[in-house]
């Protein structure tokens, strides 16, 4: 078992990352950007290629958290049912971001084509499982919903979708063709090397450790020299941390493992998800399922790995993957890691304008390849002069979650004990 626990398969599979020089002195530009993750990097990328000056900055390495961390579903949309998000944020931004967030797929797909973006990427759909008869009744109204809105989703019966899954474990699944699979990390480094090569800057372990208003902009100082910008993009998420640290409090911890296999043999990929989509189920504590280019089956659900928790969720991991798919027999874990999902109270993303000239859209509550792509580009068209208008969500104040630590650790203790106790019979 390779036991690195934050980036797992992810860091080593994925291509080289870009060399990147921490900031060093004292710069300018008209527009900085904080955080190498997808909103980030989108956020570079497109200012660079409206002409636009822009200087991004990263405390770690490009894609160091949950752009390096998370399963590599991309979604169309968020976890929220069409209806359930329009009675959330009402009819008008409600309808404008399930119409943007449901072609966020394509511009993903879209960038990866036009810039050979090598991430593993298949586009053959995702499979939303239902893993009880109230699951199932649930994927019902989620395909009418979808159905209505055009979407090109389909429910499958019981034994198509064992077809499908390769497992007799779920009760139909929810086939959307919208969607599909990439490697994580591989698409942040992609995206890196995209923005580079039209021409943006990027500096690695440049940690902001102070954020100043001065006149005709922002001083933003990290270690070893200072940024002076006219606006400011953050793009954090949930691993905010130094000057912007203060920022986690709007959010509820809530942490996500995983497991890879090694490669199983070609007889048994043609029966577990025989056509790569991936897929996840209608659990309250969710558990999800891939394979990477290799052949390597990765299961995932809530937690951490770090301690004994290490152990309980990797026997789960063990007892699930031999009653959903007891084809592939004895097999090794070769990785496991988890990482942090920047969650809301009610499951939406949250847009902040800390200034006329600051802003940010975070919290993409396990979504974040689609929106964060999304998102990234609709910042900086705002900051490029567009309106507030064209982001599809109310501008919000921070407002912190209270008790959000205690509701942390109960999401972590009740997936501790589920997992302790789950498919033991």
């Amino acid at each position: 078992m390779k036991k690195n626990i934050t980036h797992g398969l992810w860091e080593a599979t994925a291509p080289a990352r870009p060399k990147l020089d921490s900031l060093q002195g004292d710069q300018k530009t008209d527009i900085a950007i904080i955080g190498g993750g997808y909103t980030g990097l989108s956020a570079a990328l497109h200012l660079t290629k409206m002409g636009k000056e822009s200087i991004l900055l990263e405390a770690e390495d490009i894609g160091y958290g949950g752009a390096g961390r998370n399963v590599g579903l991309v979604n169309a949309g968020l976890w929220l049912m069409p209806e359930d998000l329009i009675q959330l944020v009402g009819p008008v931004y409600g309808e404008k971001l399930i119409r943007i967030l449901g072609a966020s797929a394509d511009l993903v797909f879209g960038l990866i084509q036009e810039y050979g973006i090598e991430c593993e990427a298949l586009r053959n759909g995702t499979l939303h499982c239902a893993d009880s008869r109230s699951g199932y009744k649930a994927l019902q109204q989620r395909e009418e919903q979808w159905l209505k809105r055009g979407a090109p989703v389909r429910l499958l019966e019981r034994e198509e979708a064992a077809v499908a899954t390769g497992s007799s474990s779920f009760y139909g699944a929810l086939l959307d063709k919208r969607a599909g699979t990439v490697q994580p990390l591989s698409y942040a480094v992609g995206l890196a090397k995209a923005a580079l090569k039209e021409g943006a800057k990027l500096y690695n372990h440049s940690p902001v450790t102070g954020f100043d208003k001065v006149s005709g902009g922002w001083k933003l100082s990290t270690p070893k020299g200072s940024l002076t910008a006219k606006s400011v993009i953050i793009a954090v998420q949930g691993y905010a941390e130094h000057a912007f640290k203060e920022y986690q409090k709007n959010l509820v911890p809530f942490n996500y493992f995983q497991f890879a296999t090694s490669p199983l043999p070609e007889k048994v990929l043609k029966t577990v998800l025989p056509e790569r989509q991936g897929a996840w189920d209608t659990n309250l504590i969710l558990s999800s399922y891939r394979l990477d280019a290799a052949g390597r089956l990765v299961v995932g659900s809530v937690g951490m790995v770090e301690g004994f928790a290490w152990d309980i969720h990797e026997n789960w991991v063990k007892r699930t993957i031999a009653k959903t798919f007891p084809q592939v027999g004895e097999t090794s874990l070769d990785y496991g890691w988890y990482g942090r999902i920047a969650m809301t109270t009610n499951h939406i993303p949250r847009f902040h304008i800390l200034d006329s000239s600051v802003a940010m859209v975070t919290s993409y509550n396990g979504r974040g390849i689609g929106p964060g792509t999304v998102f990234g580009k609709l910042l900086a068209e705002y900051m490029a002069g567009g309106s507030a208008e064209n982001i599809p969500l109310p501008a919000t104040k921070i407002d912190p979650v209270g008790f959000r630590n205690l509701r942390g650790l109960f999401y972590e203790a009740g997936a501790r004990l589920y997992h302790f106790v789950q498919r033991r019979i």
